[in-house]
């Protein structure tokens, strides 16, 4: 069944507490949280402060998304808080360094590309990742229109992992709603980032399940 990542980016924190109840009781499978620092995106949103007070208050696995510049430097400290932990390729790290540091600790480590970045690029980094997150929004504001392209990306590397014989999970972030998510988990996504979609819904729980059920 496929996999729902909520991001809190467009969520109200002051009403955080109680969506994530809402969201344990529906069924929600891991929380997506997008960490900014206005340098690699051009958005700031929130650190290990703010993540490790979310983590006291809920059960879900935490679906850590690094949009910073030169991530590397942070791994050790973002690994403390994170279940899944994820930098971008384009972000200026090394790349199979990085993946294998965030192993290390435990965590199980993501691969990020840009609209921008063709998937044939990260190929050989697919054994050292547990999963690969394909942005189909420009990485920064959440509540944008989904890039049909990135459907083309998510199958090449659906085939790709199948054809290296690798367990690695497939995510797909940015305008995942009713009419994208059947397309992107047709094209071979595994876990759906859903933000807007989401927490703006009166009947959240109903709107996860929407999705669950495609």
């Amino acid at each position: 069944m496929t996999k729902i990542s909520p991001s809190v980016l467009t969520a109200d924190f002051l009403t955080l507490s109680d969506d994530l109840k809402k969201l344990e009781e529906a069924g929600v499978d891991m929380l997506h949280l997008d960490v900014m620092d206005g340098i690699f995106v051009p958005n700031i949103s929130f650190g290990i402060p703010v993540i490790s007070s979310i983590k006291k208050h809920t059960n879900l696995l935490c679906d850590v998304h690094l949009m910073i510049d030169k991530p590397h430097r942070y791994i050790k400290e973002f690994a403390k808080v994170s279940d899944y932990l994820g930098f971008h390729y384009e972000a200026g790290s090394p790349v199979k360094e990085t993946l294998l540091e965030i192993r290390s600790y435990g965590v199980k480590s993501c691969l990020t590309i840009k609209p921008c970045t063709a998937p044939e690029e990260i190929f050989e980094y697919l054994p050292f990742c547990d999963m690969v997150l394909v942005m189909s929004v420009e990485p920064g504001f959440g509540g944008q229109k989904f890039m049909p392209e990135a459907l083309d990306k998510l199958n090449a590397l659906k085939n790709e992992i199948a054809k290296q014989n690798l367990n690695v999970l497939l995510e797909v972030d940015g305008g995942i709603n009713a009419d994208t998510a059947p397309l992107a988990v047709k094209a071979g996504a595994d876990v759906l980032v859903a933000g807007n979609y989401i927490f703006s819904a009166d009947d959240m729980a109903g709107r996860v399940q929407e999705i669950k059920n495609l």
